[in-house]
């Protein structure tokens, strides 16, 4: 009981200093020295945290706070937007059922509070260009109906010494007073190893800032990170993360499932499974890019979506000569006798003997 009593002077501290996040902090703490002895205060103290929601009460509405600007050029270092609900980005499995526990978690943050438990409030997300890691940062936002928040690197980053670090500072002390998402998009900018030999000091300022930060972010509020070059980030930042998702390139399954979402709807399935099998180490972004071509000289040209998508493959992907002879196949294979060599060969962008090479190839 001594070592409880220890935490009635810092709550006092942080109530009278109006330090929401302490005082939550040490509440939770508080109640989880209770809950074997003092079941019903443990209780109580959760339940307290839960009604009053301790710091999102201080601004009920971004809309009300001034967003932080750099003090020499006067812009915004945050963009903040209402998302609303969009559709689910289309994940593995594995990153699927995470996604679906963090959700959960957050719906029920109350319930969790009540028995001095934090809800996971940070994510780090991984992966290469396009893979969805902004889309689901939104899609998160619209589904927990919180605002978004996101770090403007361009006005953030300055070339002045210690400039990066208060702009980063004031940006997390901006995001902590609102029950928000805070989304901290190319975060290896901003949290590389701190090994760097030319830097003066002013790189491992903002990590220092930004790891204080982390291990003391309020539970009504969210940091979502995302990153495509994990391996320069600091190692501390890695542990400060709750969890940590990898968004890798997707696989045949996946390929399917995009393309059936974003093809036009005269393609069948079967073909749609064979376009698939062409589109290898592709994003889901570059997918949607090459539908969307698809669909627009479909409409423009009033020509068969799936014609359109074999004479845009070759330009989304580096085809080998094997391929090359798979989507020649393919074609001929698609039409008939409708299309001769020369309309494959342009269809495919390769010469008629090339065709003729690979379809006798066959043969």
């Amino acid at each position: 009981m001594d070592n409880t009593l220890n935490y009635i002077p810092k709550l006092i501290r942080a109530a009278l200093n109006e330090d929401h996040n302490k005082i939550e902090k040490i509440s939770i703490s508080l109640s989880r020295k209770l809950k074997k002895d003092y079941p019903e205060i443990s209780e109580q103290i959760g339940e307290i945290l839960s009604a009053n929601k301790v710091g999102a009460n201080t601004i009920r509405s971004l809309n009300l706070e001034p967003k932080p600007i750099d003090k020499d050029s006067r812009l915004d270092l945050v963009d903040v937007d209402s998302i609303g609900l969009i559709d689910r980005p289309i994940l593995n499995n594995k990153v699927n059922i995470e996604i679906d526990n963090f959700i959960k978690e957050r719906k029920m943050k109350d319930k969790l509070l009540k028995k001095g438990i934090e809800p996971t409030k940070s994510i780090l997300l991984t992966g290469p260009p396009g893979v969805g890691k902004t889309y689901l940062a939104n899609y998160l936002a619209g589904v927990l109906d919180l605002n978004l928040v996101s770090l403007n690197l361009a006005t953030t980053i300055s070339s002045y010494l210690g400039k990066t670090g208060k702009n980063i500072k004031n940006i997390l002390d901006y995001s902590r007073k609102n029950s928000s998402i805070l989304f901290l998009d190319e975060f290896d900018a901003i949290a590389k190893k701190r090994d760097d030999e030319s830097d003066l000091g002013e790189l491992k300022r903002i990590v220092n800032v930004l790891l204080k930060e982390l291990d003391n972010w309020p539970s009504y509020s969210i940091i979502i990170a995302a990153t495509n070059h994990p391996q320069i980030l600091d190692k501390a930042i890695w542990r400060r993360f709750d969890l940590i998702l990898d968004l890798d390139l997707p696989n045949d399954e996946l390929k399917k499932q995009l393309l059936r979402k974003y093809l036009p709807e005269d393609i069948s399935d079967d073909n749609i499974d064979i376009i698939a099998t062409f589109l290898n180490k592709i994003s889901p972004a570059d997918i949607e890019k090459f539908s969307q071509k698809i669909k627009r000289k479909s409409i423009i040209n009033e020509t068969p979506s799936l014609e359109i998508a074999l004479n845009e493959i070759p330009n989304f992907i580096d085809v080998n000569s094997n391929e090359i002879g798979e989507l020649c196949r393919f074609a001929k294979k698609t039409f008939g006798n409708k299309i001769t060599i020369r309309e494959i060969a342009n269809l495919v962008g390769k010469t008629p003997s090339t065709v003729h090479y690979h379809l006798n190839k066959e043969e």
